[in-house]
């Protein structure tokens, strides 16, 4: 087996709560809340995951629930194989995850960045604030009730304000939608990439008005 597929063994053995999660990629597990930061210590202590490559999450949808997923991309630095944890939040209203800064320092802005899109708060995150928006921004962009082109806003500074009489503008759909590659290969591959590249905001969209 890959060092993946062990992985997820072990941890399955260990952890009597884990199951496996569909993944078109790499190997992958469903784990509680509260079993995240001993798994992800198990695979980065014992199992040789020792690199966090990527800390998300997913909102499944304003009816579904759980609502929120956050997920975890390790990767072997010896073995050179990924695999994947996902752990649903327990409240839907208020969503939570343990912190695991203290396995990856640099856990501190993943979890952030999570923070600030989704609103996921991280029990024992050292500094837990907005990373991209500014205090105070009343939305989480990436939740499924935040429109893709975005929401009018008025920028936090009031002097700016004053001076410039700009705001936060909603944004055209530039190439969108965006779809990420399935299958398995290296992670940083399959970026979402913009469906319809035909278009942007300097040169219009094949058949509206205007278009040329």
């Amino acid at each position: 087996m890959s060092a993946s597929a062990d992985a997820t063994v072990a941890l399955k053995s260990r952890f009597p709560k884990a199951s496996d999660r569909a993944s078109l990629d790499y190997p992958a597990l469903n784990l509680p809340p509260a079993d995240v930061p001993a798994a992800l210590g198990a695979l980065r202590a014992e199992l040789g995951f020792d690199f966090l490559a990527d800390l998300t999450a997913v909102d499944g949808s304003m009816t579904a629930s759980p609502r929120f997923t956050v997920i975890y991309h390790l990767y072997s630095t010896t073995a050179h194989d990924y695999v994947r944890i996902a752990s649903d939040c327990a409240d839907d209203a208020a969503p939570e995850m343990p912190t695991v800064t203290g396995l990856w320092p640099a856990a501190d802005w993943h979890e952030r960045e999570v923070y600030d899109m989704f609103g996921i708060r991280f029990a024992g995150h050292p500094d837990l604030r907005r990373i991209l928006m500014w205090d105070g921004y009343p939305h989480f962009p990436l939740r499924k009730e935040f429109p893709l082109a975005g929401i009018d806003a008025t920028l936090p500074d009031p002097e700016v304000v004053a001076e410039t009489h700009a705001s936060v503008k909603p944004a055209p759909m530039a190439g969108g939608p965006f779809v990420a590659t399935p299958g398995r290969m290296n992670l940083g591959e399959s970026e979402p990439r913009a469906k319809d590249e035909s278009w942007s905001e300097r040169r219009e969209k094949p058949g509206q008005p205007g278009a040329i």
